[in-house]
């Protein structure tokens, strides 16, 4: 970019400054890295969701099972299995809609190659038993929020104010799975182990 030409000493150190201010901002938004963006703080949202204990063990159990699924033609890697077998286990969980209240989840899952890939259909605000995979898919839903800070700094001459911007993210959970059940976590499954 071509540097404006200014006769005034004092224009141009505002310049100067606003140019510096510039190259600042867009050092911190080159600075947005996925290892950033993922250390940004969650934004807390409390839970929807309050079932007591004994409501919880008084709903009845309803099962999840996939609405469709679309085979692959991958092979199976067999190195997997184990790690398969434990992600398949039925876990009892709340999956919470943040983004649109009260509307079921609807999402897709296909946690290895090889394995078809499923079409669920989550209730919400209820607890559900269904695959582990499925919970920690939900658990993943999140995403970051860019949003624009005015910092005011005041200069050097009396009564100066230098306005700048700064980008600042955080974490945004769109949606949730949290453990139906005291003492368990959506992670051990329905042994507890």
């Amino acid at each position: 970019m071509a540097k404006a030409k200014v006769t005034n000493s004092s224009a141009e150190r505002e310049l100067e400054k606003a140019e510096s201010q510039l190259n600042a901002f867009e050092s911190n938004i080159k600075d947005m890295t996925l290892d950033r963006m993922n250390t940004a703080p969650v934004q807390e949202k409390e839970e929807q969701t309050k079932l007591s204990q004994r409501d919880i063990e008084k709903s009845k159990d309803i099962y999840l099972k996939p609405i469709r699924a679309i085979g692959s033609r991958e092979k199976f890697n067999e190195a997997y299995r184990d790690k398969y077998n434990f992600d398949k286990e039925y876990v009892y969980f709340i999956a919470e809609n943040n983004e649109i209240l009260g509307e079921d989840l609807d999402l897709w899952t296909k946690p290895y190659a090889g394995m078809p890939a499923e079409e669920w259909k989550v209730p919400v605000n209820k607890p559900v038993w269904g695959p582990r995979y499925l919970a920690e898919q939900i658990k993943g839903c999140k995403y970051h929020r860019f949003t624009m800070q005015q910092n005011v700094s005041t200069g050097a001459e009396k009564g100066a104010e230098f306005y700048g911007s700064m980008a600042v993210d955080n974490t945004i959970q769109r949606l949730d799975a949290r453990p139906a059940t005291r003492n368990k976590s959506v992670f051990m499954g329905s042994s507890g182990f």
